[in-house]
C-alpha cells in the first residue's frame, strides 16, 4: 500500500480529520482506486478527490465506503456531517504536489505515514497537528505574516487616502466620481420545451459537452434542469457543477442504465434530453 500525500492546507480540523477516517478505511479495504470505485459506483477520479482533500463526498460515497469494508457506518457518518458543516474550502487544483484529477492513481507521498494526511507544515498525530521541520519556522512563519499584514493595511490606508481626495475633488482626477459596478451572480430558470425530439431548460442546447466536478456555466444549468425535470434533485440550479449534482448524475446514470462514473457526456446528455 503506499503512503498517503499531504492534505491541501487550510482545511478545517473536522475536515482533516474525516478525511483521515476515509483514507483509514480505503487502506483496510487493500483496494486500488479502480477498484473502489467498481465496488461503490463512484469513479476513480472522485475518490481521488474526496482521499486528497479537494472535495467533500456525498452521504450516499460515504455509506457505499463503509459497506465495501463492512464497517459501521454511524459513527463515520456523524463526522461526515461535521465536515459539512466546517466545509469552505476551495483547494487550488493541479498545485505542485498534487494528484491529478483522472489518473486513477493513490494520492500517496513517500515521507507520510501509510492513512495518516498531514497538512502544510504538520502531521496529524492522536487527533492533532505537529509542527515539522527546521527550529525556529514557526516563528519566521509568524513573522512573514506580520510583514504581509502591515503591507496590506498600508496598501488599503493609500487607497482610501487617494478615494477621498478624488471625492473631495474630482476635478483633479479628472474624470467624475461614478459608482462602482457590482457583480451578480448570473440568474438560471428552467423554461421546459420539447423541440425537436428532446426536452430543452432554455440555458444551452448542447447534446455533447463533456460535464464534471467544479465545472460552471450555462451547461452545467441546463444539466440541473434536465436532472430536476427526470425527478433528480442536483440541489439547486445555480450553474456549479458540486458534490450533489454528482451525485444526482450518478443516481440518472444508474435510473438509465448507462456507465456510472459521475460525468456527463453524449450518452448521458441524450437520456436525460429524451
Amino acid at each position: 500500500m503506499g503512503r498517503w500525500k499531504a492534505l491541501p492546507s487550510g482545511l478545517d480540523p473536522a475536515v482533516v480529520e474525516f478525511v483521515a477516517q476515509l483514507r483509514r478505511f480505503k487502506d483496510a479495504s487493500g483496494l486500488s482506486l479502480r477498484q473502489l470505485a467498481a465496488r461503490t459506483g463512484y469513479s476513480a477520479s472522485s475518490w481521488n478527490r474526496y482521499l486528497g482533500g479537494r472535495l467533500l463526498p456525498p452521504r450516499e460515497a460515504v455509506e457505499a465506503l463503509a459497506a465495501t469494508v463492512g464497517a459501521d457506518p454511524t459513527r463515520l457518518l456523524a463526522r461526515h456531517e461535521t465536515a459539512q458543516g466546517a466545509w469552505g474550502f476551495e483547494p487550488a487544483v493541479g498545485a505542485p504536489g498534487s494528484a491529478e484529477e483522472g489518473s486513477g492513481s493513490d494520492v500517496v507521498e513517500r515521507d507520510s505515514a501509510p492513512g495518516v494526511p498531514e497538512a502544510a507544515g504538520g502531521r496529524l498525530a492522536d487527533g492533532g497537528l505537529s509542527v515539522g521541520g527546521s527550529v525556529g519556522a514557526a516563528p519566521l512563519t509568524s513573522h512573514l505574516r506580520l510583514l504581509v499584514t502591515v503591507g496590506v493595511s498600508a496598501a488599503a490606508g493609500a487607497a482610501i487616502a487617494l478615494l477621498a481626495v478624488e471625492l473631495g475633488h474630482p476635478q483633479l482626477s479628472g474624470t467624475a466620481t461614478r459608482p462602482a459596478a457590482v457583480a451578480r451572480p448570473v440568474p438560471y430558470t428552467c423554461d421546459y420545451v420539447h423541440k425537436a425530439g428532446g426536452w430543452y431548460a432554455g440555458n444551452s442546447t448542447t447534446r455533447k459537452d463533456h460535464l464534471e466536478v467544479d465545472m460552471s456555466g450555462p451547461e452545467v444549468a441546463e444539466l440541473q434542469c434536465l436532472l430536476r425535470r427526470a425527478g433528480i434533485s442536483p440541489g439547486g440550479v445555480d450553474g456549479n457543477f458540486g458534490p450533489l449534482t454528482e451525485s444526482a448524475v450518478i443516481q440518472a446514470q444508474k435510473t438509465y442504465r448507462l456507465g456510472i462514473d459521475g460525468q456527463v457526456g453524449p450518452r448521458t446528455w441524450t437520456a436525460l434530453r429524451g
